[in-house]
């Protein structure tokens, strides 16, 4: 079983890469607005909606982990000043570990105009409804950058399956190629 993490800032392109990946192996795509953009509009973006997505997500994890699948690609929002996602890392981390699988991490970073310029692309938009409001989308993008952390510090993430790629200037396709190579996919 693979789990392949592909994580970064909004806009960065997880989701493409994920795609891209997802055609290029036995993988299946689970990007994180599967469940989002599942439960938004019944509870609106609300402490009821997140704990509803992390257990939906807990629980199609658990199952993949159990079933003979290849393995799984997952797209995911890290905030690395927040303790609760390392949390959430290191807790997907053993249902896939504990089952035998391994766990790929790949980093995601791109420079914020390019985000920006990605955000209101229509591929996005035919994909991730909640995005659809682009003013919106494109606050909330900023406030988060703010906010948060989305990226690791050089060195900060020791897992022994760990990429780090600047795509800002790469195609989804040049991504997907170093990810493959990278750990043999």
């Amino acid at each position: 079983m693979k789990f392949v993490m592909i994580f970064g800032p909004q806009a960065v392109g997880k989701m493409t890469v994920g795609q891209e990946l997802a055609k290029l192996t036995d993988l299946k795509l689970f990007h994180n607005h599967m469940t989002i953009d599942l439960l938004s509009p019944l509870f609106g973006f609300n402490p009821e909606m997140w704990r509803l997505v992390n257990q939906f997500r807990k629980e199609i994890f658990e199952a993949v982990a159990k079933s003979d699948l290849e393995g799984l690609i997952f797209t995911y929002l890290w905030a690395f000043d927040m303790q609760e996602d390392w949390d959430y890392v290191n807790e997907v981390y053993e249902i896939f570990e504990s089952r035998g699988g391994t766990v790929y991490l790949v980093e995601l970073e791109a420079v914020l105009e390019e985000r920006l310029e990605r955000n209101k692309s229509p591929h996005r938009l035919e994909h991730k409804p909640t995005k659809r409001n682009v003013e919106w989308s494109e606050k909330e993008l900023r406030e988060t950058q703010e906010k948060h952390r989305l990226n690791s510090f050089e060195g900060e993430i020791k897992k022994e399956h760990y990429l780090r790629i600047d795509n800002t200037n790469l195609s989804p396709q040049e991504v997907v190629k170093m990810i493959k190579e990278q750990f043999n996919l």
